[in-house]
């Protein structure tokens, strides 16, 4: 008996936005996010000559990529990571010893800083990745602990707590940053590169594989995921990109100490991925920006400006327990988006998210 199975079902009406329309509103949030990190905020910084509204655009950019990063194996993949802070360390000493002992430039130190950082992102995760939920969280403590003590003590290559001065400041094929604006352009233009990297991992069958380990990782195995494997990619591209933020750090701000990289640190990354959203990267944007800014924003009140951050952030956790973005709000909107991409392939057969 001949069975005709047709080559591929004929896609549901997802309501999806004619091309123009998608295309239209995808270069929108682009532009404007272009806009703010190269338009508005370089000019505020220009019209008003302030080094502090500078030094706050250049922490802020750091901690993006910081939450983003933590986002990926916290928030996609769900392993809770509460130790990211020692790999950011791990960069922004890699960057300062070799840029001060050894003279490497900018342009090398920055990708050797994020290299280090995952090469002890793997060497982390192979004997942890087979730990679950808290087990992990646990272990992820204990490095992050164990490398600032080391940072702290181990003085002949760190020098201890007096920290690390005369880090060179960004140089890039013969121009120097020598200005908190130029430093601030190349700080961001490093964030929403690195943005776009994480986007493009997280919207893509890599990225649903691991939401699917997130969700039920045993489920996940027995459909053919290398769960174990995918584990310990997460974090390493994690860790990569803590140890970029280090190196920014350093060369921006030619000093460094143990004490930037200690726990609380950590506590802030991770406060800034959940009340922005976990598994959302907008939302983890936002949440740094958020974190970032609000303290600052409240110096006028004095010693009740952390009183007020903390009472901000529980209404928030209370009123918006998934987050200021969402993860559904961010994906929706890129399923939106992409919906006519999978409905208009070459051949009618939908790809999904590329």
């Amino acid at each position: 008996m001949d069975v005709n199975v047709p080559d591929a079902r004929p896609m549901p009406d997802t309501g999806a936005l004619p091309a123009a329309a998608w295309r239209g509103r995808q270069h929108g949030w682009t532009l404007l996010l272009l806009a703010v990190a190269f338009g508005a905020v370089p000019a505020a910084i220009a019209a008003t000559g302030s080094s502090y509204l500078a030094q706050i655009a250049i922490t802020a950019m750091i901690f993006v990529i910081l939450s983003a990063s933590l986002n990926h194996v916290t928030g996609t993949a769900g392993l809770l990571s509460i130790g990211h802070a020692a790999f950011y360390g791990i960069g922004a000493y890699a960057a300062a010893l070799l840029s001060t002992k050894l003279g490497l430039p900018f342009i090398v130190t920055l990708p050797a800083a994020g290299l280090i950082a995952a090469l002890f992102g793997l060497l982390v995760a192979l004997p942890t990745m087979r730990l679950v939920s808290i087990y992990f969280a646990v272990a992820t403590l204990g490095i992050g602990e164990m490398i600032y003590v080391i940072l702290l003590n181990w003085v002949d290559l760190t020098r201890g707590p007096m920290g690390i001065r005369g880090i060179p400041p960004v140089e890039l094929f013969g121009w120097q940053a020598d200005t908190l604006l130029s430093r601030y352009l190349v700080v961001a233009a490093i964030a929403v590169a690195s943005l776009w990297v994480l986007h493009r991992l997280t919207h893509s069958y890599y990225g649903n594989a691991l939401r699917a380990l997130r969700e039920d990782d045993q489920c996940a195995d027995s459909m053919g995921v290398d769960v174990v494997r995918l584990k310990i990619e997460s974090f390493v591209v994690a860790t990569f990109f803590a140890g970029i933020a280090g190196a920014l750090l350093a060369h921006t701000s030619a000093y460094i100490a143990p004490d930037n990289f200690r726990f609380m640190e950590s506590i802030l990354i991770l406060a800034m991925v959940v009340v922005g959203g976990l598994g959302s990267l907008p939302g983890a944007v936002v949440g740094a920006l958020f974190m970032i800014v609000l303290p600052e924003a409240l110096r006028g009140i004095g010693d009740y400006r952390m009183i007020a951050v903390g009472v901000t952030m529980f209404l928030s956790i209370l009123l918006l327990p998934k987050g200021m973005l969402t993860e559904g709000v961010a994906l929706g909107f890129v399923r939106r988006a992409f919906a006519r991409g999978w409905a208009n392939v070459a051949g009618g057969k939908p790809v999904g998210w590329k």
